[in-house]
């Protein structure tokens, strides 16, 4: 089976390739809504060049006017490749335990599913994208919620663009946790801020459900904050592909 999973967030869209449980390659390419689906089908088919024919996609997006390009392109392009849209509906396998379940976004039901498989449960997925989303798992692979905070990015985009001395800085670790230089301020507040946010936000999370058997962290951003964090267990990069992967399985026989 070689599967094409598509992630796209609002910042950037990611896709992997698998060869039955494996996967083979991976690219992170920026999310345009302004895209349409003949650019779209250019560029996948460009990534794609002297990869094995499709035998399935799976998709899941939290861009409605890219996953419409999507539709389109995939009625246009790849109409005999067997097609799993994450969308309300969808079968999952997974109980969500929220006051509406439609509002939550395909991607957070995706990582349940992978984490739940790959690590147990209770557990928490990180997803650091352009809001920082916290998921909970329970033992029994049910979304019960979670918290969503503004992302690492747009937190210092509007920091710089509202503070007329301040300006975006690279996110590196510095020197000390006391900035000497407005650099390093910056830097010191937005990484161990960020890092002490989502270990705050564990602990309160373990204080109302107990103990957790993983807390794992994803998305662009994981790979800055994860070596700040007391919290954060696991660091899995691919673990959105892979619930995506997951849930095409369920709907493929």
């Amino acid at each position: 089976m070689s599967l094409l999973a598509i992630d796209v967030g609002n910042t950037n869209t990611v896709l992997g390739l698998f060869d039955g449980d494996e996967l083979t390659r991976s690219w992170r390419i920026k999310t345009d809504a302004r895209s349409t689906a003949d650019e779209m089908a250019l560029t996948f088919s460009g990534l794609l060049q002297g990869q094995l024919p499709l035998s399935g996609i799976a998709l899941c997006s939290t861009v409605p006017a890219v996953l419409r390009e999507l539709r389109q392109m995939l009625t246009a392009y790849h109409v005999d490749v067997p097609t799993v849209i994450v969308e309300p509906g969808t079968k999952t396998g997974v109980p969500i335990l929220t006051d509406n379940p439609k509002e939550v976004g395909a991607d957070r039901i995706v990582n349940t599913i992978a984490a739940h498989q790959i690590y147990g449960g209770p557990s928490i997925v990180v997803d650091f994208g352009t809001s920082t989303n916290l998921d909970v798992v329970s033992a029994q692979g049910e979304f019960l919620g979670g918290a969503l905070a503004p992302g690492i990015e747009i937190s210092l985009d509007a920091l710089a663009s509202r503070a007329a001395q301040l300006r975006k800085v690279e996110l590196v670790r510095p020197r000390s946790v006391i900035g000497k230089n407005t650099v390093e301020a910056l830097q010191a507040g937005a990484l161990y801020g960020f890092a002490g946010q989502v270990d705050g936000l564990v602990r309160r999370i373990e204080d109302e459900i107990g103990p957790v058997m993983a807390v794992i962290a994803t998305g662009g951003l994981a790979p800055i904050v994860v070596p700040e964090s007391e919290t954060i267990t696991h660091h899995d990069p691919d673990l959105t592909l892979i619930g995506l992967r997951l849930v095409f399985e369920k709907n493929i026989d």
